[in-house]
């Protein structure tokens, strides 16, 4: 943020020592002389302008008029008023915050000062003092009050501040309902949607101690949470190679509340990584295998998402690139952590503990400290590099990709073409475009697979409205089939879902096959790894 102007103003002569004192203090504060700049008219170098110029000048300028009043009233203009209330006019006129403290005292005072006070007790709420200590205390405490107000710093600390101006119609009902019923399915929680939001957002601590709505309360539900938190977004970016470097193949920012950010943004890297698609024996959902664990990615994700500094006008980036996943957030490991507790079981110690609580009440994020252990283990599983983690100006955490694909079940990556069980591309006689965009091919020869299935799809309406309702954002076979307007049976979930996912045109965010939350996107493979 830019300096704060602080234009101290009194009789000089009546405060010269109180002046100087208070203008070096607050220079020299460890917390005020980050933020403020005082001005006194004794530290103005010599200039052709005039003196009354020059300090009007300073007091239209400044965000804040600290005004001392004692019982002189000073030297007079040819109208009769003082420098004092001179620069206090000019800084009202200016809008400026104004701060005013009046000497307490058994002098009697100026009848034009004491109306120069009767007049600012009208505008604004004045505090008395008797010692250069008490003026010290008072101006301390307001200055910090109004870092405070502006939100330049806080007292408590983000995520449990209430916000000033949101009301409940700010909240998506909706949005709590879901939160709800997969915090049941998830973590057995006791409440009901029938119960009432704000009962709810109390179990879930998202108020505060006199009931009003939190950040945490606003980025969780909100209608657009981004009105009130405009870098709360997720960047993500898919490159051809290995640098971040023109042209970028796919580039999409996701917002709304946190969850649907983590689920959008899991939903763009599995949409475009590897997968193979295998056999339908004890399943009747086609089981896919990804080139990078979903847990880990998941995990990385919501991790940048619950743990960043939302005070900073960054945002979380999430960057595909040929040989690597890399996610970026704007936040520090917390005091005492290092790189190395990461890759041990730890205590955990969210950064953002109001707005952790829910992300692990929904199954987002885990409360005993395994988040990157469990991380670890389920890529090196997979045979993949040990993610890293760094520490710079902000957090990254990266996953690293497969040199190179295995070979035992159908390759998807590109369903446009037939795989051998060698794994080579049969030759095709010609290439056609499918209703979705897709390349299909079309040979005279058959091609042995995993399993039987013809990869010219021939696309009915309603299978090219479920390619375009879930291109973005990942659904659920239940919001599929409802936008469908058709009944949730075994025969419309194999139609509209799972026999996209066999022609890889769709795929599943989670290998968690029993999950009922287990989501759809559309498919945008990689086809030159």
């Amino acid at each position: 943020m830019a300096d704060i102007k602080v234009f101290i103003s009194s009789v000089q002569k009546e405060f010269a020592r109180e002046r100087r004192l208070l203008c070096d203090y607050i220079r020299t504060d460890s917390l005020l002389g980050r933020f403020f700049v005082p001005f006194i008219f004794e530290d103005m170098p010599a200039s052709e302008v005039s003196a009354q110029k020059a300090y009007l000048t300073q007091a239209a300028e400044c965000h804040i008029y600290l005004g001392i009043l004692g019982a002189q009233y000073g030297y007079e203009d040819e109208e009769g008023i003082s420098p004092t209330e001179r620069e206090y006019d000019t800084a009202m006129a200016h809008h400026a915050h104004r701060l005013i403290y009046t000497l307490r005292t058994d002098t009697p005072r100026n009848p034009k000062e004491q109306a120069f006070i009767g007049k600012v007790e009208q505008e604004v709420v004045r505090r008395g003092f008797a010692t250069y200590d008490e003026l010290r205390t008072a101006v301390y405490n307001s200055l910090v009050d109004y870092l405070v107000r502006k939100e330049i710093i806080r007292r408590v600390p983000f995520d449990a501040a209430a916000h000033p101006v949101a009301t409940y119609d700010d909240i998506d009902p909706e949005k709590v309902r879901t939160f709800v019923n997969r915090a049941k399915e998830k973590r057995n929680f006791p409440l009901n949607f029938e119960d009432g939001i704000e009962k709810i957002f109390s179990a879930i601590h998202v108020l505060t101690d006199d009931g009003r709505l939190t950040n945490s309360a606003l980025l969780l539900f909100a209608k657009d949470p981004q009105r009130f938190f405009r870098t709360s977004e997720v960047r993500c970016a898919q490159f051809y190679g290995t640098k971040v470097e023109k042209p970028i193949r796919n580039y999409q920012v996701f917002t709304g509340s946190l969850f649907e950010m983590i689920d959008k943004a899991v939903g763009f890297v599995m949409s475009r990584i590897d997968a193979r698609v295998g056999k339908r024996d004890l399943s009747p959902d086609a089981p896919v295998e990804y080139e990078l664990p979903e847990s880990a990615v998941a995990e990385a994700i919501a991790n940048a998402v619950a743990h960043r500094d939302y005070t900073s006008n960054a945002s979380v980036q999430v960057m595909l690139f040929r040989d690597r996943l890399e996610i970026w957030n704007p936040g520090r490991l917390p005091d005492g952590f290092t790189i190395q507790k990461l890759h041990e079981v730890h205590r955990s110690e969210p950064t953002n503990p109001v707005l952790a609580h829910p992300l692990f009440m929904a199954g987002y994020i885990e409360h005993l400290g395994t988040g990157t252990t469990d991380m670890i283990a389920d890529c090196e599983a997979l045979g993949l590099r040990t993610p890293e983690f760094i520490q710079a100006d902000d957090f990254r955490t990266i996953i690293y990709r497969q040199e190179k694909v295995t070979e035992r079940p159908q390759k998807v990556s590109n369903p446009a073409e037939k795989v051998t069980e060698q794994g080579q591309k049969s030759n095709q006689a010609e290439q056609k475009v499918s209703n979705h965009g897709q390349k299909s091919n079309q040979a005279d020869s058959k091609s042995n697979q995993a399993e039987p299935q013809s990869n010219q799809v021939r696309l009915t309406a309603k299978q090219r409205k479920v390619l375009d309702f879930c291109d973005e954002t990942p659904r659920t076979a239940q919001e599929i089939l409802e936008m469908l307007g058709v009944q949730n049976q075994n025969k419309t979930r194999q139609q509209y879902t799972t026999k996209l996912v066999l022609a890889g045109l769709l795929r599943p965010t989670t290998t968690h096959k029993n999950d009922s939350n287990r989501r759809y996107i559309t498919a945008h493979p990689s086809t030159d790894r």
